[in-house]
């Protein structure tokens, strides 16, 4: 988080970034919401690592960074400071409680609602991976012993016990992974999908798509029509 809170219109800025969930010049700006990210608010939020702002011809194109992300988040969680009076900043109070009660009621992440699934960056030229070419990738060991779900279950937390720095942490399913040993993948995707199903569990898509390596997506699971690349367990 930045070391003071951002102004009101530094906020929009970084709202309407997040909303967009890719990279806009001042003139595409300009052109739909009828405004700019100059002066104090670039700024404010390039010194604050939020925004990466470079300038491509004769204008500046502005994308929300990770960190951005985060405080994107956090401003969901803890609520939006705006000015008194004003439609403006009530309807932004407005939209913000009304998304932090449907986040709070499924259980969502601001990238599975704001997120452009099929713009993912450069490394998406390629096919998509499917779960079955994964596997190929990935031998099973023929004389690995049969393990129940429950077993498979307890693996993936031990795992995340250990890999995770602090309590209710998030940790990628690509350093998760590696410490299953010779489980079968189909066997550990079909156990992350029952237990998003428990209240403790969460599977969620990485907020800042384009910063995935192709290791990331290989090591997601695909639920729904949606890859999962990171998962939370409760203390």
């Amino acid at each position: 988080m930045p070391d003071k809170p951002l102004s009101f219109s530094a906020t929009c800025a970084l709202l309407i970034l997040m909303a967009e969930d890719r990279e806009m010049s001042n003139p595409e700006l300009k052109e739909k919401y009828g405004v700019t990210i100059t002066g104090k608010e670039r700024t404010t939020l390039n010194e604050g690592k939020l925004v990466d702002s470079s300038k491509k011809g004769r204008s500046y194109s502005h994308v929300l960074t990770d960190k951005g992300w985060h405080y994107a988040s956090e401003l969901f969680r803890e609520g939006v400071a705006a000015p008194a009076g004003g439609f403006a900043a009530a309807a932004v109070r407005a939209l913000v409680g009304g998304l932090q009660r449907h986040i709070a009621r499924g259980e969502t992440s601001l990238a599975e609602i704001f997120g452009r699934q099929g713009d993912l960056g450069p490394a998406d030229n390629k096919e998509p991976v499917s779960e079955a070419a994964s596997d190929a990738r990935a031998p099973e060991t023929p004389d690995a012993p049969a393990r129940s779900p429950e077993e498979v279950e307890t693996l993936i937390r031990k795992a995340y016990a250990q890999l995770a720095e602090r309590p209710n942490a998030w940790v990628s399913l690509t350093r998760l992974r590696p410490l299953l040993g010779d489980v079968p993948r189909d066997e550990v995707d079909a156990t992350l999908r029952r237990m998003i199903a428990r209240p403790d569990v969460r599977l969620v898509p990485w907020e800042s798509q384009k910063t995935l390596t192709q290791e990331d997506r290989d090591a997601a699971v695909v639920i729904g029509d949606q890859p999962k690349h990171r998962i939370w367990i409760g203390a």
